[in-house]
C-alpha cells in the first residue's frame, strides 16, 4: 500500500522543495469550477508541491540591469519546464502502484473562469447536468493552503514558512488515500505590515477592501485585488487616460486602456514574452520583493542567506514627455529594429 511517506520521499528527490497532502473533504463547499473532484470524482488525496523561486532570479530587476531572469526562470521556465517534469514523474511513480494520478502543473490557460472566477462568456459549456464548464481551474494557491504547507497573505500570495512568498504550486491528484498534513498551525508568516500595498506600483491591493473566506474551517482574509491594476503594472504599463496613437503605447490596449511605461519600467515598450507567460517587468515590487523585504529582517524564513535580500536604494525611472513621444519609434526589445504598432487584444493573467 502506498503511503505519504513513500510519496513525500519521491517528490522531494524529483525536484520539489517542499510537499504537503490534503484530504480530497478540504474542498467541500469548493466553487464548482475550482473543485478537484470535477476534474477527478473518485480522487481522495491532493498532493501540494511547492518550487521555490530563486532569489537570485530577482536580483536582476532588484538592481535595475537585468530583468529577463525573473520571467524566464522565475517563471517561464520554472512553470513550462521543471515544474511539469517533477509532477509527471510523481504521477507516474502513483500510477506504477496502481493508483490512478492526474500531473496538475501552474496553469491551466484552457480555463473557464477570468480573473476573478467569472465564467467566462460564449466559451464552454458543461457535457451534462452537475458538472462544470471545462475546464476547471484549481486555485493553486488554496491548495497550498489545503495541504498545509503555508498561508495566505494578505497580498493573497502564498506564503511558505521557507521561502515566503517566492514560490510556484503544482498539485497531483489521485485516487490513492494518503495520511494528509494538518494545516499550517506555525508562527505567522504574514503580519499584515502592509508593505505590499505600499510597494505595488499598480496600486492593486487595497489595505481596506478585503475579501474573506472559510477553508477547511479557517476563515482566511486577503486584499481585494485590483486585478485590471495588476495586469497593467504587471507588464511595466501605467494605464493612460483616453486616446493616444497605437504606435505610442506602451502595449496594445489592455482593458481599453492605452499605456506608457510606469516609473518601474525602464523599457520604452514592454519586451516579448518569456515561456509564453513570463513577463513580469515589475518584478513582483509589492508582493514579493517588499514581502521579501519584511519578512528576512523579522526572521521568520526558514531559507536563510548571509545577505539580506535589498541592499541599496530602490530605483524610480524618471521618464520625460520627450522620451515617452520617442516611443513611437521605439526599437523592438528583441529584434532592434521599429516596433510594428500593437493590436488591441483581451489580457489574460495567470491563474493562481
Amino acid at each position: 500500500m502506498l503511503t505519504s511517506a513513500e510519496v513525500k520521499k519521491r517528490a522531494l528527490a524529483l525536484g520539489a522543495d517542499m510537499v504537503g497532502i490534503g484530504n480530497i473533504e478540504r474542498w467541500e463547499g469548493a466553487p464548482i469550477q475550482q473543485d478537484p473532484r470535477q476534474i477527478m470524482p473518485e480522487a481522495r488525496s491532493v498532493i501540494g508541491l511547492v518550487f521555490r523561486v530563486c532569489r537570485g532570479s530577482l536580483r536582476g530587476i532588484e538592481e535595475g540591469t537585468f530583468f529577463s531572469n525573473y520571467s524566464a526562470m522565475g517563471y517561464g521556465g520554472l512553470t513550462y519546464l521543471f515544474m511539469p517534469m517533477v509532477v509527471m514523474n510523481l504521477a507516474r511513480y502513483i500510477e506504477d502502484e496502481g493508483y490512478e494520478a492526474i500531473p496538475y502543473g501552474h496553469q491551466s490557460d484552457w480555463r473557464a473562469i477570468g480573473q476573478v472566477g467569472e465564467l467566462r462568456q460564449n466559451y464552454s459549456k458543461p457535457v451534462a447536468p452537475g458538472r462544470a464548464a471545462p475546464d476547471v481551474a484549481v486555485h493553486l494557491r488554496i491548495a497550498a493552503f489545503l495541504c498545509g504547507l503555508g498561508e495566505i497573505g494578505f497580498s493573497k500570495m502564498f506564503l511558505s514558512p521557507k521561502f515566503g512568498p517566492r514560490n510556484r504550486v503544482g498539485i497531483v491528484l489521485t485516487e490513492a488515500e494518503l495520511e494528509p498534513d494538518p494545516l499550517y498551525s506555525g508562527p505567522p508568516l504574514c503580519n499584515r505590515c502592509m508593505a505590499c500595498v505600499r510597494d505595488c506600483p499598480g496600486g492593486a491591493l487595497k489595505k481596506d477592501q478585503t475579501v474573506k473566506v472559510t477553508l477547511a474551517g479557517r476563515e482566511v482574509e486577503w486584499t481585494d485585488i485590483d486585478c485590471n491594476a495588476c495586469d497593467i503594472a504587471f507588464r511595466g504599463g501605467q494605464a493612460v487616460e483616453g486616446e493616444m496613437p497605437p504606435q505610442q503605447s506602451y502595449t496594445e490596449k489592455i482593458f481599453g486602456q492605452w499605456t506608457r511605461p510606469g516609473w518601474w519600467s525602464p523599457f520604452w515598450k514592454k519586451p516579448r514574452n518569456l515561456y509564453n507567460t513570463g513577463q513580469a517587468v515589475c518584478g513582483a515590487r509589492g508582493c514579493t520583493r517588499a514581502c521579501i523585504v519584511s519578512m528576512e529582517a523579522r526572521g521568520v524564513l526558514e531559507n536563510k542567506f548571509k545577505q539580506p535580500f535589498r541592499r541599496r536604494k530602490p530605483w524610480k525611472v524618471e521618464w520625460t514627455d520627450e522620451e515617452l513621444r520617442d516611443g513611437q519609434t521605439a526599437a523592438d526589445p528583441v529584434a532592434g529594429t521599429p516596433a510594428a504598432a500593437p493590436e488591441p487584444v483581451a489580457a489574460a493573467k495567470e491563474a493562481d
